[in-house]
């Protein structure tokens, strides 16, 4: 089943867990800047799935949230709210070790429900193994979070150009003087004769930064685009995610749209069986389908979990 890896959890917490059982690695702080970037991803798997007939009295957000990032979510009918869609721990196993009820806690319940799955509750999951897509979220968040850090970083450190190095502080002040006039437009600048040595040589040294050299944050940005592709490749979103050169055939970017279909045509269908035992045990008539077609454009086609072709 999905593991803990699946679960948000601050980086601190995680890498005391991780270290238990991975090497120990570079593991990224969870600032801000990867907070940003975790939920504009999340947000592009969700609206990657278009879900029809789901209970107008359902709050959506959380059905999606709890589903993507969590993995599951259950539907069971109760007395006071009806039908409803609710997170739980999954227990018990059957004779395949799969697990045959859930733990439902919800204050307003009045306690813990333990219902059947297939008889009194209905199981959605995202993936076969139980798992959400958080991991993945995550992974590609800390990357563009540290393409991003160093293109702001790179961007920083461009804007050094000129150093004047000078014998005293009156001959920082007539630079800074000089500098001042240049830079307001005055054709010509006028500075004190002690900048300049008795032979006439300058009495500076001057330390330039070639910045044309140092610049990346072009390439970063590049690069930034290059992640964005590989994950929409991950979750689905049809792309091209091949570098734009001549020698690119019609095979391998068949190639990549099938790799791009593989995964997410799975998470559909695994979807799709857990939204038809719910319409079977509660008379719903829920559906979900790709909200984007190969091109890029809406319209996508149902998908029916006992009929899925890939396109």
């Amino acid at each position: 089943m999905g593991g803990f890896n699946n679960i948000p959890a601050a980086y601190d917490y995680r890498n005391v867990y991780n270290s238990l059982y991975k090497p120990s690695t570079v593991h990224i702080k969870q600032t801000g800047l990867a907070g940003y970037f975790q939920r504009y991803l999340i947000q592009k798997v969700i609206s990657n799935f278009e879900f029809k007939g789901l209970p107008d009295y359902w709050a959506e957000n959380y059905f999606y949230y709890v589903l993507f990032v969590f993995g599951f979510i259950g539907v069971i009918n109760t007395d006071k709210y009806g039908v409803i869609c609710q997170h739980g721990t999954l227990a018990g196993r059957n004779i395949f070790y799969q697990p045959d009820h859930m733990i439902i806690t919800n204050p307003l319940l009045r306690g813990a429900v333990e219902p059947k799955i297939g008889i009194q509750c209905a199981l959605i999951r995202m993936q076969p193994d139980y798992g959400g897509c958080w991991d993945i979220v995550e992974f590609y968040a800390d990357m563009l979070a540290l393409s991003a850090e160093a293109a702001a970083q790179n961007l920083l450190n461009s804007k050094l150009a000129t150093v004047f190095i000078t014998k005293n502080k009156a001959g920082a002040e007539s630079f800074k003087k000089m500098l001042d006039q240049i830079l307001s437009g005055n054709p010509a600048a006028f500075v004190d004769k002690d900048l300049f040595n008795d032979d006439g040589s300058p009495a500076w040294v001057q330390f330039i930064q070639n910045l044309q050299q140092n610049y990346i944050a072009g390439d970063i940005l590049e690069d930034m685009c290059k992640w964005d592709a590989r994950f929409n490749t991950e979750i689905g979103i049809p792309n091209v995610n091949i570098a734009k050169e001549s020698g690119v055939s019609a095979q391998e970017v068949e190639a990549n749209s099938i790799d791009t279909k593989s995964k997410a045509s799975l998470w559909l269908e695994t979807i799709q069986k857990g939204l038809d035992q719910a319409n079977d045990l509660f008379g719903l008539n829920m559906s979900v389908r790709f909200r984007f077609q190969e091109g890029g454009g809406e319209n996508g086609q149902s998908v029916d979990s006992r009929a899925l072709q890939l396109r």
